[in-house]
């Protein structure tokens, strides 16, 4: 998992970070954007602040800018890759590196031997208690 992607300040270790799972063995890879709910947002925004305040404005303008003009959605469908053309330029950067390094080609296929129906509410008794 390469987690979180902070726009313009680690985005661009994406690559070599898969690379490096790649030759230690993955095979399958994710990646979430930087996400700031609640009072995360403010320790965050005083760390880029205090660690890279040259960086800090454009960072945040960043994730702003994938967060529909917000530090932060919580709307499920795109809290975790984002939306906008930065948001996509990383998704098409991930995809790019995963299909060159031959990451998430394969899945392991379901195995469904071990699914046992669930007991009804009179079978109590089956469950030897």
């Amino acid at each position: 998992m390469t987690a979180p992607i902070i726009p313009a300040l680690n985005d661009d270790e994406m690559e070599s970070i898969l690379a490096a799972a790649s030759e230690a063995g993955a095979v399958q890879a994710g990646y979430t954007l930087l996400r700031l709910p609640l009072e995360i947002k403010d320790l965050f925004r005083e760390w880029l602040e205090a660690q890279v305040p040259d960086r800090a404005k454009h960072v945040m303008s960043l994730v702003r800018s994938m967060r529909g003009g917000k530090d932060y959605d919580s709307n499920w469908n795109t809290r975790m890759t984002g939306t906008g053309p930065y948001a996509s330029l990383i998704a098409q950067r991930f995809a790019i590196a995963t299909r060159r390094l031959g990451l998430n080609e394969r899945r392991a296929p379901l195995d469904a031997s071990k699914f046992r129906r669930p007991l009804q509410s009179g079978d109590q008794l089956a469950l030897g208690l």
